[in-house]
């Protein structure tokens, strides 16, 4: 899988744990950016209909329908939009 937030290649050999991070970025993996459930487009933006809310999705959680995303798909591109907008609106502001 890749880290949501750095994109360093994770390798896993099982589930992580709720308090494991990246070892570049010490982002959280167990988080709904790493799952492959997680849809920006779906309802409280995940695919897995019985897992509970997460108000955080770049915190760690305890949600057990949790799957480590694959490596293709790659949730960074997630907040690639949100950076951009980021960017931009600060830009309005800069001399």
């Amino acid at each position: 899988m890749l880290c949501y937030s750095c994109h360093s290649e994770i390798q896993l050999t099982g589930i992580p744990r709720r308090a494991d991070t990246c070892n570049e970025c010490q982002a959280y993996l167990h988080c709904c950016w790493n799952c492959r459930f997680f849809d920006s487009g779906k309802h409280n933006q995940c695919a897995e209909p019985q897992a509970e809310f997460q108000s955080d999705k770049s915190a760690a959680n305890f949600c057990e329908y949790w799957e480590a995303s694959p490596a293709t798909t790659g949730k960074g591109d997630v907040a690639a939009p949100q950076k951009k907008a980021r960017d931009s609106f600060d830009q309005l502001f800069r001399r």
